[in-house]
């Protein structure tokens, strides 16, 4: 079956329930059925083991109260899952297995919504019908669904924040190529789209290499929803005990990093344009805090790079022109890393969730930059805008990854000495050269880029005024 008639099956039978309200429930609700689906699927494989301890109750595993397409139904069926909610969120993991503080963790972020047994249990009918382990190709089923599923996040208002789309995930993580061994960590993973694009770059053929891939895939998500889809999406791609972390990654204090912390590779899209309340904020050392989420990942970020780490991620422009505590962070960032390449997106690559202009840095922990390489990716021939129905694909990074291991100064690139840029105060706006393409834009989106445009202006024009104002009063002093 499609894919798409598989969501939308799901979806159609969810929209008749009265407790699913929008595209955000209905998502949910899928989501923790099929990580049990996943997670017993599991532990039928562990139970081969030797020495195995059943992670979930035997009543609550899937295949004993959900495969059976008759089984329990109606006001039962409501009143076992909620039962089931109560004793996995408090499941004894005093043993301290990991399997069980995973399902423990994610079964706390999430919630039954539906009230009707009958329509849950024609959901979960479904899932068993088009969801099935034991055939070769379910794998690639269940990762199209899923991935249907995270751009469905797309529209289902603030949950967008959390996706990442997939040809941005795969051109950042082929340039900055990790390799099979190197931890690789995503601290602000929302789904997981950065590191199942790793997980899927690997020809994984041994046991050892299968061993290897399990230790070495890492994640920090704030959020219990999207902590569960990624957590599905890892299970699904492969790794029986996903190492994700349900935590804040910039409530730990930079200083506190041990060497165990440090990791190979980071690859991810922070959130940006919010602010963290300012206890959070002290994490990083005085002269670099900030209470702009981007800004205080990027602080991180250095932290928990290895000397010879690779980093590529995604900021928004505010980074690039920013003053102040955005111009001290860049100033760390170029004396202690090689910031060797920063690529800007076209307009709307985030679209519907954002229309803030993005771009790719790229960055090496241990040497000081001596130049920074900038390369403007342009919108494809006869594309006006991206949209959710004419998204960014992977094809249009084609310009840039055929220039990255020749590069040129062009139309679109240019190379600038760090000189250049510290003598500018750590602008890193070159992006927008030689000239921009003059586009008459309708109304609605003339006025959003004017108020844009107008507050960066006016950003500027504080920040020279601060300085002459300063000059001024160091003359009075003397």
């Amino acid at each position: 079956m499609a894919i798409s008639n598989t969501t939308k099956a799901l979806k159609d039978i969810m929209r008749i329930d009265a407790g699913i309200n929008g595209d955000a429930q209905y998502i949910e609700q899928i989501a923790w059925l099929l990580f049990l689906k996943a997670f017993d699927y599991k532990e039928q494989e562990w139970e081969l083991e030797d020495d195995y301890v059943p992670v979930i109750p035997e009543q609550y595993r899937w295949r004993n109260w959900a495969e059976d397409d008759e089984g329990i139904t109606g006001d039962a069926l409501i009143e076992h899952v909620e039962n089931m909610f109560r004793t996995l969120r408090n499941l004894d993991v005093s043993d301290g297995d990991p399997r069980k503080f995973l399902v423990r963790d994610v079964m706390e972020g999430v919630n039954n919504f539906m009230k009707s047994g009958t329509l849950l249990r024609q959901v979960i009918n479904k899932i068993n019908a088009d969801i099935n382990f034991d055939e070769v190709k379910t794998a690639h089923l269940f990762n199209g669904i899923y991935e249907s599923m995270l751009k469905d996040l797309q529209s289902a208002g603030k949950a967008g924040e959390f996706y990442t789309p997939r040809p941005v995930t795969k051109f950042i993580v082929d340039m900055v190529n990790p390799q099979l061994g190197e931890i690789v960590l995503d601290p602000a993973c929302g789904t997981g789209g950065f590191l199942t694009s790793v997980i899927d770059r690997f020809d994984i053929k041994t046991a050892d290499e299968y061993r290897t891939l399990q230790k070495t895939i890492r994640g920090i998500e704030k959020k219990p929803f999207p902590f569960l889809l990624c957590v599905t999406n890892l299970i699904a791609h492969g790794i029986d005990v996903p190492l994700i972390r349900h935590d804040n990654t910039l409530r730990t204090p930079t200083t506190d990093y041990s060497l165990a912390d440090k990791v190979d590779v980071i690859v991810t899209n922070p959130p940006f344009g919010g602010a963290e309340e300012k206890a959070i904020s002290q994490s990083v050392p005085a002269e670099l805090r900030n209470t702009e989420t981007a800004d205080l990942f990027l602080v991180h970020i250095m932290a928990l790079l290895k000397d010879g780490g690779r980093c590529g991620m995604v900021l928004p422009d505010g980074f690039l022109f920013g003053t102040g505590v955005k111009a001290a962070i860049k100033k760390k960032l170029l004396e202690e890393n090689n910031l060797h390449t920063i690529v800007r997106l076209p307009k709307d690559v985030f679209a519907p969730y954002t229309n803030i202009n993005t771009n790719l840095l790229f960055f090496t922990k241990g040497k000081p930059t001596q130049g920074v390489w900038f390369y403007r990716l342009e919108m494809p021939q006869g594309y006006k805008h991206f949209s959710k129905t004419k998204p960014m694909l992977y094809e249009h990074f084609a310009p840039v990854r055929a220039w990255w291991n020749n590069r040129r100064e062009s139309d679109v690139s240019q190379y600038v000495p760090v000189e250049d840029i510290v003598a500018v105060e750590y602008n890193l706006d070159f992006c927008g050269f030689p000239h921009e393409t003059e586009e008459i834009l309708p109304p609605d989106e003339f006025i959003a880029q004017y108020r844009n445009e107008k507050a960066i202006l006016t950003e500027r024009i504080e920040s020279i005024l601060a300085k002459i104002q300063t000059a001024l009063a160091q003359e009075d002093v003397l």
